[in-house]
């Protein structure tokens, strides 16, 4: 259902989930989901990074959603500390893949929502890649994502207050292949003035995954 404003909602577990969809001028053969920061930080779907990743897949020829976990903007529901977020995320992922069943799904999330997205879904058998940006691994116990064998890319900014590059350099090295990491220098955790190079980094990251397939 699409309102008045363009805006795309889906149901989730806790109501309706509001959602922005960008599609490509043609077939659409790759999806992906973009996940917000925190909401009790002012977190939505319109955050500037959010948005710069999402145009970095957009200019990839990707069918790009973007949503508002629970509680936020008009959807539905109440923040639920990242456990219910994660069943919000689920919900997307069917959203896309009743849209485009023949598609390939990635993940991208940002802070609070690169959290959401790797405890939820990074081992999902329906995702192709992921993309997290700025994870507060300082702050949040990522220690339970499972074997995950899928394209990853973490990009961190070396100076970002809630993720530090050593934290996030020990968390990486447990993670199984393929993965990389790119630590942006003198960025700190919202990309502030080095927002170009995330775009550079995610849509290398996109093409060279691209060429494997």
């Amino acid at each position: 259902m699409t309102d008045l404003v363009g805006n795309t909602f889906f149901e989730g577990p806790a109501g309706r989930i509001e959602a922005i969809l960008k599609e490509p001028d043609g077939p659409v053969t790759r999806a992906a989901i973009v996940c917000h920061p925190h909401p009790l930080f002012s977190g939505t779907m319109h955050n500037k990074v959010v948005f710069r990743i999402a145009r970095a897949f957009q200019d990839s020829g990707f069918s790009v959603l973007r949503f508002n976990f629970r509680g936020v903007g008009r959807s539905l529901g109440e923040h639920d500390d990242g456990i219910g977020e994660q069943d919000d995320l689920r919900a997307a992922i069917e959203f896309v893949e009743e849209k485009y069943s023949k598609a390939e799904i990635w993940l991208a999330g940002f802070s609070f929502g690169s959290v959401v997205m790797l405890r939820a879904a990074s081992c999902d058998d329906r995702v192709k890649a992921i993309v997290a940006a700025g994870v507060p691994v300082s702050k949040y116990d990522l220690s339970t994502i499972g074997s995950c064998n899928k394209p990853k890319l973490f990009v961190q900014g070396s100076l970002d207050q809630f993720g530090s590059a050593d934290d996030l350099r020990r968390m990486f090295a447990s993670l199984d292949e393929p993965k990389q990491l790119k630590v942006i220098e003198a960025a700190d955790h919202f990309f502030e003035g080095h927002l170009n190079e995330l775009v550079e980094t995610v849509s290398s990251f996109i093409s060279t995954v691209g060429t494997e397939t």
